[in-house]
């Protein structure tokens, strides 16, 4: 997968970053903390687990059965309800969260599920449907924020996911910040009026090339540069002085806690759809091992994540999503890992428009199938865009003069999970 906004596939290698975002700070704006506090403005987080976390170690444990595995049950903070010994911090925060224990989609390999999963499985596999994100900036985006409407923070190198936005166009592909670090040369500057001489420029080269050639690979670059001149302007988001010491005990010193923290001033600033991509969750081997190692990085920064969120009243705006493109198998296999599991696995759910408390499907005792419930993928994208003021049967995109729905038609809401 690249992760540029040049060439066939977009893809901009790091010196190319260095030229577009060279001398781009100019012309800084005001801080604006909380703006989407202020404007209540609906906004998204997607926490990734790329490879596929175990509902078994998590969210639907089975203890005592035969593939259940080694570790306990233990209660949370909802009566009657318990997760896995693996998430001390978050059991003690499920009555804030949904969780949907009942998922059941279709693909097993990550080649072809990521995909899907981040789609929302759409029915016309003819169109190249956008990500979740996307589809967020593309229906909610006002412009009003000054920030990207779609930012990926990620581990490894930054650039500008054009594909993300499939039909959309390039303009709605996500701004990725490598290891949540800030653009390359953020600290660099340049005079306001040199700066807009340089833009005009680039205007008037995009302009003429476009002429008499299709509009992609355009778009891409347009929004490639215009996504790193809103970040630019906003140089004190990745001000770490500004951050707490205990901010940062309580989130962990670990990657994916300190790119869920960054992820919070995003979103506090105004930024619309943050999706935060954790990777190494693909346990075919030392399954136990594994968990016992990943789960206190995303169990303790959730935590204090849920935490933040609420208490600065940011529950009532932001929904926050936390999934994988599938589930591990119920049986343990010759590695002592679990494989790829799509027929039942977990996800969980909070924040705007979301009820809390709730746990909804059930699994049958061993883990293999959904007992009561099933939900597929196309369902979670009609909640999440319920969740966010977005009615998916009266919306639709246009393309190639063809209204296509933003959510699968014959699916609707998870009804159970909806405030």
């Amino acid at each position: 997968m690249s992760y540029g906004c040049g060439g066939h596939d977009h893809a901009l290698s790091r010196r190319q970053m260095l030229g577009l975002l060279a001398g781009a700070a100019g012309g800084l704006l005001a801080p604006n903390v909380a703006q989407a506090l202020r404007s209540k403005q609906r906004q998204v987080l997607m926490i990734w687990l790329d490879g596929g976390m175990s509902q078994l170690e998590s969210w639907d444990p089975k203890p005592g059965t035969d593939h259940g595995g080694p570790f306990r049950a233990i209660p949370s903070s909802v009566p009657g309800v318990h997760v896995s010994e693996l998430l001390p911090f978050s059991a003690k925060r499920v009555h804030q969260l949904a969780i949907v224990r009942s998922m059941q989609t279709k693909d097993n390999s990550h080649s072809i599920g990521v995909g899907r999963i981040q789609r929302g499985d759409p029915v016309n596999r003819g169109v190249e449907y956008p990500y979740m994100g996307s589809a967020i900036a593309r229906l909610l985006d006002k412009g009003d924020s000054g920030l990207p409407p779609y930012v990926v923070i990620k581990p490894g190198s930054s650039g500008f996911l054009a594909s993300d936005a499939g039909f959309l166009g390039g303009r709605y592909g996500a701004l990725a910040l490598g290891d949540g670090r800030p653009p390359i040369h953020l600290q660099g500057g340049i005079s306001t009026e040199l700066e807009e001489a340089r833009q005009s420029l680039r205007r008037a080269a995009d302009a003429r090339y476009r002429q008499g050639r299709g509009d992609a690979d355009v778009d891409a670059w347009e929004g490639c540069y215009d996504s790193a001149l809103k970040l630019m302007r906003r140089k004190e988001l990745f001000d770490e002085s500004t951050v707490t010491r205990s901010e940062r005990e309580r989130y962990g010193s670990h990657p994916l806690g300190r790119h869920l923290l960054q992820a919070r001033r995003l979103l506090e600033a105004g930024v619309l759809f943050v999706k935060v991509s954790s990777y190494h969750w693909d346990t075919h081997a030392d399954n136990f091992a594994m968990h016992q190692e990943l789960m206190p990085q995303i169990d303790r920064p959730f935590a204090a994540l849920i935490d933040d969120l609420d208490q600065r009243g940011m529950l009532e705006n932001v929904v926050v999503l936390l999934m994988s493109e599938f589930g591990r198998t119920p049986k343990i296999n010759q590695r002592w890992g679990r494989d790829h599991w799509p027929e039942a696995w977990s996800l969980a759910l909070a924040g705007a428009g979301i009820k809390r408390g709730v746990v909804v499907g059930k699994t049958t005792p061993d883990g293999s199938a959904v007992a009561e419930n099933p939900y597929d993928i196309g369902h979670v994208f009609h909640t999440v865009f319920r969740a966010v003021g977005i009615k998916p049967e009266e919306t639709f995109y246009k393309h190639n003069g063809q209204a296509l729905a933003i959510a699968r038609d014959d699916m609707g809401p998870i009804a159970e999970v909806l405030a």
